[in-house]
């Protein structure tokens, strides 16, 4: 195989490589087709955007010739990883898990192939909540030093705030967790965000000593954007690749809208475009750079909600900041209010703090009196001013926070 081939080399072409147990035996492992796994927390029904470089190096994987294997962690998500938090998380019912882990089965399906053959999905619950809790003790317990184990950063980190003995145990599950797959499916490599570290390590530590086999493992950068802000965190919250809950029109807006020198980086990590025009789009510069952002867009909202949502996510947002007129594409975010509301008229910043343009009420008045407010196209000139049915043009009437954040009211009886 030859380095072009080898998605190792791709991986660290495109800023995916963190760390890895051995730099060359990962890329001797991957001369041959592999086996690879991620686990990922059903704590929410749907995955966000800082869960899409983990999905993205799956895609890489399997477009190599390997197979990945996605773990919905239906078993671990009822312990909780401590890895990365300051404090415990909130204790979820198996019912509550399993409810979630179905929806992240179909968004990951998105990514990837998991026809006979190809990409594998488990759930872990389905080899751990079985096991007997004193034959694990003697089996798996007995390799695991309680003094290696808290020199591992997730768990230091844990001390001063306190770390439960549950919590405790996930370092133990997770690596059962690769030493189960590579017994059933010869899984040979571990991939996760780099605060996994200590996990991966556990888990290879324990296949040599079960099986005196050498596997491996890489994580990946715990990304931030150039601002220092959390990968998918915005003035909303989370960005959800569940459309339901982050509709394509959003995440295109939310992709579009990245900082300049996020854009070069963000093409590589998000986008299946080569590394050429990842370069040559990266090279742009002012005015110019606004088309690198709207490939960027497109190209993440259509592998997220494919190319029909991507087309018209894009349609809408080049009306709203081009020449058209603004609000006439049915891509725009749409708020339904009561017709009687709007009959009677509502404060402008009310309005502003309903549709989700602003988080609070005083967000709204203060977004209004510096002048960043408007009304179908015209800027609002106070806070309170009145918004009603009698405002609305072609039906519907358009809200605008500062330059790039629209919103479609309609009324509804």
């Amino acid at each position: 195989m030859s380095r072009e081939e080898n998605v190792f080399y791709t991986f660290e072409e495109r800023g995916f490589v963190e760390q890895t147990t051995d730099r060359d035996l990962v890329i001797g492992q991957l001369e041959t087709r592999t086996t690879c796994y991620i686990g990922f927390d059903p704590t929410a029904k749907s995955l966000h955007v800082g869960s899409l470089l983990p999905i993205m190096s799956l895609v890489h994987m399997q477009r190599a010739g390997h197979r990945p294997i996605a773990i919905v962690g239906g078993g671990t998500g009822m312990v909780g990883d401590p890895s990365g938090k300051t404090e415990m998380r909130r204790v979820m019912s198996r019912e509550e898990i399993d409810e979630n882990a179905e929806g992240l089965k179909g968004q990951l399906s998105r990514f990837l192939d998991f026809s006979p053959g190809k990409a594998l999905m488990v759930n872990n619950a389905d080899w751990l909540t079985g096991l007997n809790y004193i034959d694990f003790l003697r089996d798996i317990g007995r390799h695991f030093s309680v003094n290696r184990m808290l020199a591992a950063e997730s768990y230091r980190a844990r001390l001063e705030t306190g770390l439960s003995f549950i919590e405790f145990n996930y370092m133990l599950l997770q690596a059962y967790d690769f030493w189960h797959l590579f017994k059933h499916h010869d899984c040979r490599v571990q991939m996760g965000g780099n605060d996994q570290w200590g996990n991966i390590l556990a888990g290879a530590d324990l296949i040599r000593r079960l099986e005196g086999e050498t596997v491996h493992g890489l994580t990946f950068p715990l990304l931030t954007t150039s601002a220092g802000i959390k990968m998918g965190k915005t003035h909303k919250g989370a960005v959800w690749l569940d459309p339901e809950l982050t509709p394509p029109y959003d995440y295109y807006q939310y992709w579009i809208n990245q900082d300049d020198r996020d854009v070069q980086r963000f093409l590589a990590l998000f986008t299946l475009l080569d590394m050429d025009e990842v370069r040559r789009l990266g090279g742009f510069q002012g005015a110019e750079l606004r088309a690198a952002k709207e490939v960027l867009a497109y190209e993440a909202t259509k592998l997220c909600h494919g190319e029909k949502a991507a087309d018209k996510a894009r349609d809408a947002s080049r009306q709203l900041f081009g020449s058209a007129k603004a609000g006439s594409s049915k891509g725009t975010p749409t708020c339904f209010v009561n017709a009687e509301e709007l009959n009677q008229g509502t404060p402008a910043y009310a309005l502003f703090e309903k549709a989700g343009l602003c988080r609070t009420r005083s967000d709204a008045r203060r977004l209004i009196s510096q002048g960043g407010g408007y009304l179908n196209g015209v800027r609002i000139e106070t806070f309170d001013q009145p918004i009603g049915a009698d405002d609305m043009e072609d039906g519907h009437l358009l809200l605008r926070a500062g330059k790039k954040r629209y919103m479609k009211i309609v009324s509804e009886s």
